[in-house]
């Protein structure tokens, strides 16, 4: 009926519940409170710098965004330019073709 009687496992129920009754004591107290209290005006203090560096990036981002979709219309813009003028040349060649060639044509006549 009853079981053999397992002291090391008893002791060790025991000393958990003796520094849990302590740790709760030591947890409470003044000295721990103002521990906490400065442990976490620390973390305010590295979380408000942190969301200031992260405003610094998110800006440097949005500036670097704008630069590139301003270069990329400038080049947009020069491409078409540079077709247009190379349309313009190829019209002014058929041009100049058709009078030389007509000249000739008069010159040999």
């Amino acid at each position: 009926m009853f079981r053999k009687f397992n002291a090391g496992k008893v002791g060790l129920f025991v000393a958990g519940l003796a520094f849990g009754t302590a740790g709760i004591k030591a947890l409470s107290s003044k000295d721990a409170k103002k521990l906490y209290t400065n442990c976490t005006a620390a973390v305010l203090r590295a979380k408000e710098c942190v969301m200031d560096t992260v405003a610094t990036v998110q800006e440097n981002a949005e500036d670097i965004y704008e630069g590139a979709k301003q270069i990329n219309e400038e080049r947009a813009e020069a491409k078409v330019a540079a077709e247009f003028a190379e349309e313009a040349e190829a019209a002014e060649e058929e041009t100049t073709e058709e009078v030389v060639f007509g000249w000739r044509l008069l010159w040999r006549s």
